[in-house]
């Protein structure tokens, strides 16, 4: 997340153009774990007979885990350098439309808890970065609120199906459609192509960033 906040600059940065980003919301992420699941910890550790099957630290419980992350990050970009560049007029047509979709986000996603977003435009073209904790309450298993992302995408209605169908997939299908539905109102078309015509600049990002989901949508103003 050092690379969202601009804590380090990186190579394909332009400082000059820093002040330009927009930052949503930051928390620190160990703070955001107290706030969502100390009071749910406590109720379970009430309820232990044994001293080592309580909890002291869940997000430590989560990090040394397996099955869920800590967190998921999700990045939303508009076209690329070319019809989108965030050097130029359009760059800040994309400004628009990405901050108007973030401002929709959390309360269109009320079990994807938002602690991080940031939209670039000091890179060529502007992009959003949103880090979320997925969480749902009332579980009957473990903490009655606890981390996980098929449960919380769940009861948002994306029950999955098919290896290809996912609750992540049918998620982030979801929202580039909500995205797209903010570019209309600008007079920006969704420009539709295969997964496989993805741009060589966030298949890179991709293979760095390994552990985030990266949604794009190609645009034709």
């Amino acid at each position: 997340m050092n690379h969202n906040t601009r804590a380090f600059t990186a190579k394909n940065v332009d400082k000059n153009r820093s002040a330009d980003n927009v930052e949503f919301c930051q928390e620190d992420i160990k703070q955001v774990y107290h706030k969502l699941f100390d009071e749910a910890r406590e109720r379970y550790n009430a309820k232990q007979k044994r001293k080592d099957h309580m909890i002291d630290n869940y997000y430590e419980k989560i990090r040394r885990g397996k099955q869920e992350k800590l967190f998921h990050e999700v990045i939303f970009q508009i076209g690329n350098k070319d019809d989108m560049n965030a050097k130029n007029e359009d760059g800040l047509l994309a400004k628009r439309i990405l901050t108007e979709f973030m401002d929709e986000f959390q309360a269109r996603n009320p079990n994807l808890y938002v602690f991080s977003a940031h939209l670039h435009m000091d890179e060529e073209t502007p992009h959003l970065h949103i880090d979320f904790v997925p969480y749902i309450t009332g579980s009957k298993r473990g903490l009655d609120t606890r981390v996980s992302l098929k449960s919380a995408l769940a009861a948002e209605g994306f029950t999955g199906g098919t290896r290809g169908a996912t609750e992540l997939n049918q998620w982030i299908a979801s929202e580039k459609q909500e995205l797209a539905t903010v570019m209309e109102r600008y007079g920006v078309e969704w420009l539709q192509k295969g997964t496989h015509q993805k741009h060589l600049s966030v298949l890179e990002f991709e293979k760095k960033e390994r552990a985030r989901e990266v949604a794009e949508l190609d645009s034709q103003k």
